[in-house]
């Protein structure tokens, strides 16, 4: 007896797993059915950063609003902070609230001020430097004037600008299909008042770090969109001969998808969540705590767009046009077609047994069946049977 060699089969939770289950269709969440609740939390959320740019405002940084930076060496302590604010707050300079005092790495500090005139930058600078030990002209000075900053912020506004357009030129030429350009920059727009508005909300300074920030997540928020988007095209090559309307296969394609843009997301947030932590809690200050603010905000706002703004818009952009509407129409015809076919019920035949033969007990007329004697005059009519004996022979 000879043992039987069979090929391993692949494990039931391989083909049982979300991934697949999403993908094949065996379940699925209706993320376009729901998009008023989505455009309502959206809404919220939106509101919220609008007043919070309203009310508290940006905080720019030194460099866009201008001002004298100071640094110089110290060992720094748990108090250096606070002891060198304190030393240049005792000098009692006119209209000197909005003092930075930051420290940079572990032997360093600096010293943000409005601009200053030579008197009090003399003043500033002995301050800082009998606080730290050092002589005054160990203590490093540099004037940033606003109009720098204005170049910058000039610049920032015209490549986002520039950015929308030619990204809106490149989906429309890519998808052939304007209204996923519109649900895309739309999507993108709400990303970018969402990051900024988070930034008025907590306070952080806005610092050229936070601009290379903000244009960075512009493309990561685009390409979970338009990877949405591309599986949307490839369900929808050929709905007006689908049985399926265009919100339907829409939405299966975000399911199709939708573990991929978990995962992309996940693994993107995780080490700028690392470098975010790393920036304000361990150095306290510098670019990279501007920076990775930008992209973990702007990061999860665009992976939330992908998901419950762009797809919902697009759907419902799409289903108002005129072939959709046609579409969506005789597709209802055909459901109540099939619900009436369903619901008619059909006659049912009882038959009797007569001398050991059935007979049909169904009036004739009803299978479209008429007697000799109904007939139209000169209608042919089937030879009645006569007996053997009366035949000719």
């Amino acid at each position: 007896m000879t043992d039987q060699i069979t090929e391993p089969k692949a494990p039931a939770a391989e083909k049982s797993s979300i991934a697949h289950r999403l993908y094949t269709g065996e379940i699925s969440y209706d993320f376009v059915g729901h998009r008023r609740r989505w455009y309502i939390i959206s809404a919220i959320v939106l509101l919220i950063s609008v007043l919070a740019l309203f009310v508290r405002g940006v905080n720019w940084g030194i460099e866009f609003r201008g001002g004298a930076d100071f640094q110089a060496p110290i060992a720094v302590t748990e108090t250096t902070v606070d002891d060198v604010r304190s030393a240049v707050q005792a000098l009692n300079l006119p209209q000197n609230d909005d003092l930075t005092v930051t420290t940079i790495s572990s032997n360093s500090v600096r010293v943000q001020t409005r601009p200053l005139s030579e008197t009090e930058v003399t003043q500033v600078k002995g301050a800082i430097a009998a606080e730290a030990g050092v002589q005054p002209d160990d203590v490093a000075y540099s004037l940033i004037g606003a109009s720098w900053g204005q170049q910058i912020t000039t610049q920032a506004l015209i490549a986002l600008v520039v950015f929308l357009v030619l990204v809106m030129a490149l989906i429309w030429a890519y998808f052939r299909e304007f209204k996923m350009s519109i649900a895309a920059i739309l999507a993108l727009l709400h990303d970018l008042v969402v990051t900024v508005g988070v930034y008025a909300l907590i306070g952080f300074t806005v610092t050229p770090a936070t601009m290379i920030g903000v244009l960075t997540i512009l493309g990561y928020s685009l390409y979970d969109t338009v990877v949405v988007f591309d599986k949307i095209r490839e369900n929808t090559h050929d709905i007006t001969n689908s049985r399926f309307t265009y919100s339907h296969q829409a939405n299966a394609a975000l399911n199709q998808v939708l573990v991929r843009s978990l995962n992309t997301t996940i693994i993107g947030v995780l080490p700028v969540a690392a470098l975010l932590f790393t920036g304000a809690f361990i150095l306290g200050t510098g670019p990279l705590k501007d920076l990775g603010l930008a992209l973990f905000v702007g990061m999860i706002a665009g992976a939330y767009s992908s998901i419950f703004i762009a797809t919902p818009l697009l759907a419902q952009m799409r289903e108002a046009d005129p072939d959709m509407v046609e579409h969506r129409e005789r597709l209802q015809r055909r459901a109540a077609r099939a619900s009436e076919k369903a619901n008619r019920k059909p006659k049912t035949i009882s038959t009797v047994a007569v001398g050991g033969v059935a007979a049909s007990n169904v009036d004739p007329a009803s299978l479209g069946l008429v007697s000799a004697a109904d007939l139209q005059p000169g209608a042919r009519r089937q030879p009645s049977k006569q007996a053997r004996s009366r035949r000719k022979k």
